[in-house]
């Protein structure tokens, strides 16, 4: 039986402050490269109508060298409120990119410290900046300095075991302006491996007076709770485990309101959620749009006979009709009842 403690139920009846913005939720969707467009945004915002959304890292380099801005940054005016999550190394490249991710509408700017992945770091953006905090403190300066939007950071708890530093560098931050901080409770070294080392948020919530968000293994409404219990933070941030699940912010944002579980989804509505997502990708994208949802569509097939079946094909489709017919019959198989004891593999599948 999952419960919150009458204080922690207290605290988190308040809306989160956020600088000057207030956000009626204590529940956040991660910024996820490939996976938070405007289109998974939406199926998010559905179940969660007040939680804090997330662009994919925008390269604020590249946005230098374009007229158009690229599609990631588009948001819808109806999806508020909505942060434009950039990355780079270049204080002056990246107030530059700040300004008009405002004009584009963002509610905040975030900027990226965590991205453990080489072709990030190789170029002194992301995670790297762990290792440059006096680079880091002038990027959120002059950030800060080029808008009037909240200035937040994203990062992780250090580069390897050896250089845990996070407790210096969110302190740093917070000095710089930074309004808010999500902290990933793991090292660059060790990418999603292991366990996220929830102690590290809770030391980082002693030492700083701005809200501290919890990242790391927040996998369903008992790990939210357990983590916000563990260590203090003053909100969770969802990422893996919505991939395939877009119903998770709004689970957490549900029992930190209302004390209440709200039932998941049966397989049936799962796949019911994966049509709709591929024919929106589709709509949004194009051919283009359906090349990307097979990774999604794989996501959402899981926990139900057939499943790895059901994976195998829409990993890949072709088409709309392809992917839509090959849901559609595996919805048409559950709902005559082909759904005896799950099998091994698939119990697995609900355990990642």
């Amino acid at each position: 039986m999952i419960s919150l403690s009458p204080t922690l139920q207290a605290r988190l009846s308040q809306p989160l402050k956020i600088g000057s913005l207030e956000v009626k939720s204590r529940v956040l969707q991660s910024p996820l490269s490939g996976v938070t467009d405007l289109v998974f945004r939406r199926l998010v915002r559905r179940y969660a109508p007040d939680s804090m959304m997330y662009t994919e890292m925008v390269n604020a380099t590249g946005l230098h060298y374009v007229k158009q801005l690229p599609k990631i940054m588009e948001v819808d005016p109806n999806e508020r409120p909505i942060s434009i999550q950039l990355f780079d190394c270049r204080p002056d490249f990246l107030a530059e990119a700040a300004i008009k991710a405002v004009a584009e509408g963002a509610d905040t700017v975030d900027i990226n410290m965590g991205c453990p992945v080489n072709k990030i770091t190789k170029n002194g953006g992301g995670s790297s900046l762990l290792r440059q905090p006096e680079l880091a403190e002038a990027i959120v300066r002059e950030v800060v300095k080029a808008v009037d939007v909240p200035v937040t950071v994203k990062t992780r708890i250090g580069w390897n075991d050896q250089e845990i530093t996070i407790l210096d560098f969110a302190k740093r931050m917070e000095d710089a302006g930074a309004k808010m901080i999500t902290v990933h409770g793991r090292t660059r070294a060790q990418g999603y491996n292991g366990n996220a080392r929830w102690e590290w948020i809770a030391r980082v919530k002693q030492v700083l007076d701005i809200p501290v968000i919890g990242n790391g293994d927040i996998f369903s409404v008992e790990a939210a709770v357990r983590c916000l219990e563990e260590t203090g933070a003053d909100g969770v941030m969802c990422s893996r485990g919505t991939l395939g699940y877009p119903f998770l912010v709004g689970e957490v944002d549900h029992f930190l309101k209302t004390g209440e579980l709200i039932p998941p989804p049966n397989p049936i509505q799962r796949l019911e959620c994966a049509r709709e997502h591929l024919q929106a990708l589709w709509e949004y994208k194009g051919d283009r749009g359906v090349r990307q949802a097979r990774k999604h569509m794989t996501w959402y097939a899981k926990g139900f006979v057939g499943a790895a079946d059901l994976r195998g094909k829409l990993s890949l489709v072709e088409t709309v009709e392809q992917g839509v017919g090959f849901i559609d019959q595996a919805i048409a198989q559950l709902a005559n009842g082909y759904e005896p004891e799950l099998e091994l593999n698939e119990l697995t599948f609900l355990q990642v």
